[in-house]
């Protein structure tokens, strides 16, 4: 392994990603939904029309932005429901021995992630894959905004970590955005909340599974 190859970093992202919960996402969506008397959506549609920040993915369905109070009224909805159903979620295929193989190599591996950080920490020390990660860290201060200013905080405070050398993988162009904001690179994941169609306008590799995706920021890295 050479000396540029040690230096990668890859910051996963949560929901969607490492963590396959879709089917908890678009329950606790409709669950949402059904606030404002909203039809309910399929998985499908969801992953055409999904976007950040959250409220304007409720303005492309409903043709107007939510006002605060139903916001508010979905958001606790959400939560509620996402919390009771994450727990017959799991790890995506392969996770386990994708980090486990990339630490071995002498390469290091973060979390950054939209999903609430006192919900988050928990819920991966639970699957056991913490020892993996020289940080976790989940969403601080109110849903529904951008990851990129969370990108920049994360990435400072990780010591040693060259953005250049990073690469973030996740399943939103949102990830895109972030990773571009602070000097790193991307490749976007078909398995979470969008689909290839609506990746692939983001300037990015996009790929189909975890382990095309670990091939893919080896090769950005060791490019950079």
């Amino acid at each position: 392994m050479g000396k540029r190859e040690a230096g990668a970093h890859i910051v996963w992202d949560w929901n969607g990603t490492l963590f396959h919960d879709n089917e908890a996402i678009i329950g606790a969506t409709n669950a949402a939904f059904a606030e404002l008397g909203i039809e309910p959506i399929t998985l499908e549609r969801y992953r055409e029309v999904y976007c950040v920040p959250v409220p304007k993915f409720y303005e492309r369905l409903i043709g107007r932005l939510p006002t605060d109070e139903e916001w508010e009224a979905m958001d606790v909805v959400f939560h509620r429901y996402y919390a009771e159903h994450r727990v017959v979620c799991g790890l995506t295929t392969g996770v386990p021995g994708l980090l486990a193989d990339w630490g071995a190599a002498g390469r290091s591996q973060s979390i950054l992630s939209m999903y609430a950080h006192e919900e988050l920490v928990p819920l991966v020390r639970g699957f056991g894959i913490e020892p993996h990660f020289i940080r976790v860290d989940g969403r601080t201060g109110p849903s529904g905004g951008s990851k990129t200013e969370h990108m920049v905080r994360h990435l400072r405070r990780l010591v040693g970590v060259d953005p250049t050398r990073t690469v973030v993988i996740g399943d939103a162009g949102d990830d895109a955005v972030a990773a571009r904001h602070v000097g790193a690179q991307a490749v976007l994941y078909t398995g979470g909340s969008h689909s290839r169609a609506s990746l692939e306008g983001n300037g990015v590799p996009v790929v189909d599974t975890l382990e095309e995706a670990v091939v893919e920021a080896e090769r950005l890295a060791a490019a950079a």
